[in-house]
């Protein structure tokens, strides 16, 4: 062999060996950069987005109203829906005011009405629709507490006014039950012991004391004895001052309802 060749051929071991050694230390290089590096943040996944909140639905209360029927001509007042007529209603009261009819309960497409023409506790009925009565409603209500000797004036659920009153008698109760006003008649027409005014009622007073002039008509009207009212000292009527019958004179309208509980 020429001397040169194994020259050559006795560098390839030495050399061979310096390669190794350089590759090994690479790779514990690149292994301690590895242990050295920081561990990537683990990936977040997306969160679900919230729930939409449904605010919960207000029912708001219903208006309480009250229906009436003004009698524009005779109207006849049936003992039962589609039956015999019990009265004829024509377009004025007994004391010349427009009459208007209360309507206390409803029967299908028959209306229940309280009138002065039937006994106490009793309706006579009116087909709705009736071309001789056209159909209106108020909020305002009367309602008599007798134990309470009192009356409130009510517009739907709100107490505006709560007036004290003088009430029957023990022998001459007042009447319970519903009724409606019926005219509104000023106090000294009658006389100065109705005082400025008077709310008269469908109802009527069965018991009136021996030797009574006055009618049998219930009615909420003022008085010349203001002293008397918070006590039982009446025929029957609601007895209350002037100042608090003049309030329910504005207020009230013809056909409200009246509401009279012991």
């Amino acid at each position: 062999m020429h001397p040169y060749m194994r020259v050559r051929a006795s560098l390839l071991l030495p050399l061979a060996a310096v390669l190794a050694i350089c590759v090994q230390r690479a790779v514990v290089q690149l292994d301690s950069a590895a242990a050295e590096a920081p561990l990537a943040a683990p990936v977040a996944e997306p969160e679900e987005p919230p729930a939409e909140v449904v605010a919960p639905r207000i029912e708001r209360p219903k208006p309480v109203t009250h229906r009436l029927l003004f009698v524009r001509r005779d109207v006849v007042l049936r003992r039962r829906p589609g039956g015999d007529a019990a009265a004829i209603a024509g377009p004025t009261t007994e004391f010349g005011g427009a009459r208007v009819l209360g309507v206390a309960t409803r029967r299908g497409h028959w209306l229940g009405v309280v009138s002065e023409d039937l006994p106490n506790g009793r309706v006579a009925w009116v087909r709705s629709g009736d071309p001789a009565v056209s159909a209106r409603r108020t909020a305002y209500l009367l309602h008599a507490d007798l134990s309470e000797r009192s009356v409130e004036l009510r517009r739907g659920r709100k107490v505006l006014r709560r007036v004290s009153v003088a009430v029957g008698s023990s022998g001459s109760p007042t009447p319970t039950g519903r009724y409606a006003v019926t005219d509104k008649i000023r106090g000294d027409r009658y006389g100065p012991y109705y005082g400025c005014c008077i709310l008269a009622l469908t109802g009527r007073q069965a018991n009136t004391p021996p030797g009574w002039t006055g009618g049998n008509r219930l009615a909420i009207h003022g008085t010349d004895a203001p002293s008397t009212i918070g006590s039982p000292s009446s025929a029957g009527c609601l007895r209350a001052s002037d100042s608090d019958l003049q309030v329910l004179m504005r207020r009230v309208p013809v056909g409200t309802p009246v509401l009279i509980r012991a």
